[in-house]
């Protein structure tokens, strides 16, 4: 193993203090022991996909020795504390010992996820006026944003990378080109149930400003600034990058979407020509989508597949959607909020992802709206999780300009959503 990928790991509580406890409120910092700060988050070695530990007595997760909560088999212990609400977590962690290796295991949120319990958790990572990238996220239980520890330092100014999900829990940060450095081929990943950062194998080619999309459970890059026309694909079972067929022609894409299990890409030749491209696994193959496909026409804004159907925003604030008509092969307007926010570039629609089964609007001043793309059109319902309101919102950006802080303006660069 390259020593180098190798980083001092950071204080498990201190972390956890930091990320969990934000979420869950500011009203028990007195229970968790106080240690250094998680100024700089740590980078272990390569350890995906994560593996179970074996408890030294080897049965179940008591190995046999003093149960997890006295006067109650372990089992049932197990099945109580599966039930606690995602944002507890912590505080069950500093319970004992024996709470955190459980805590820290696969087992505790596979079974989670097995009976239906997984909580749902949206990230943003988003970049600020002065090229500073952060991240943050939103519990929907408690309807607030909150700020996590620094993202690994390869990324703290990092432009044009890749951000995925991997196995519901694994966000994946990759590529980019640092200031420094120039193109990388870094991967990193952090885990949801684990709390950590940790490095992953390293992209085949240096690229930024490229296309990424997941398909089944397989992260798949192409294309890049500089005329790459090279495609890859990591798989987390074998933990190793490999190539696929090159694109039909080179591409910097600027929206994509996998929709039937093909992967569109839309983005700029090397003339400087808007061009469309679509993958197929099962064949291996890229070929070029025609100049008039209804689909790709006019597409630039942000979309997302949801139950089948492909939707994309048809307006700036993200307020008015519309979804792809197969059959009649054209975009057509489904779902209208009724209530536009503006077209600034704080209301802009930055993404648009499928949270609890609804679809799910992020803007750069980090509003949330939520709307149930499934329902009747009768009982369609936006929502909104997080935001200011509207009135807030115009006022807040009327203030910026005429303070001529316009510059300095978060822009949301990419929102995934993680479960445990």
């Amino acid at each position: 193993m390259d020593m180098r990928n190798q980083a001092p790991l950071v204080d498990s509580s201190a972390c956890l203090c930091r990320v969990e406890r934000s979420v869950a409120g500011a009203a028990a910092p007195r229970l968790v022991p106080r240690s250094k700060a998680c100024v700089q988050p740590s980078l272990r070695a390569s350890i995906h996909p994560l593996k179970p530990k074996r408890s030294p007595g080897g049965v179940g997760v008591g190995g046999g020795q003093c149960p997890l909560i006295p006067g109650l088999p372990d089992d049932l212990a197990v099945a109580c504390l599966i039930r606690v609400p995602r944002a507890d977590h912590w505080k069950l962690r500093v319970v004992c010992k024996k709470w955190f290796r459980l805590l820290a295991g696969n087992y505790f949120y596979g079974l989670r996820r097995r009976l239906g319990l997984a909580e749902q958790w949206l990230y943003a990572v988003k970049c600020d006026g002065d090229g500073r990238v952060s991240w943050d996220v939103l519990d929907p239980a408690h309807r607030a944003w909150r700020a996590l520890p620094p993202v690994p330092g390869e990324y703290a100014s990092a432009v044009g990378f890749g951000c995925a999900v991997l196995g519901g829990c694994h966000l994946y940060l990759f590529g980019g080109r640092d200031p420094r450095r120039g193109p990388m081929r870094r991967v990193v990943f952090y885990s949801s149930r684990s709390n950590r950062w940790h490095r992953a194998p390293d992209m085949l080619r240096r690229r930024h400003l490229f296309g990424a999309c997941v398909m089944g459970n397989r992260l798949y890059v192409a294309g890049g600034e500089g005329g790459l026309r090279s495609a890859e694909v990591f798989d987390p079972a074998k933990n190793r990058w490999s190539f696929v067929s090159d694109m039909a022609a080179s591409l910097m894409p600027f929206v994509s979407a996998v929709h039937g299990g093909r992967w569109y890409v839309k983005g700029i030749g090397e003339q400087q020509q808007v061009m469309s491209q679509v993958y197929s696994p099962e064949t291996d193959a890229w070929s070029a989508v025609l100049e008039l496909d209804g689909m790709v026409t006019g597409w630039r804004s942000p979309s997302v597949s949801l139950g089948g159907h492909l939707y994309a925003a048809d307006c700036k604030d993200g307020c008015r959607l519309r979804a792809y008509d197969e059959a009649a092969g054209a975009w057509s307007g489904c779902v209208d909020s009724g209530h536009h926010l503006g077209s600034s570039h704080a209301v802009e629609a930055a993404a648009m992802v499928a949270l609890h089964g609804k679809l799910c609007v992020v803007r750069n001043d980090m509003s949330v709206s939520v709307v149930d793309v499934t329902a009747g059109e009768g009982s369609l319902r936006w929502e909104t999780v997080a935001g200011k309101g509207q009135i807030k919102t115009f006022v807040t950006n009327l203030l910026s300009s005429i303070a001529g802080r316009a510059r300095t303006k978060n822009r949301v660069l990419h929102c995934q959503v993680l479960e445990a």
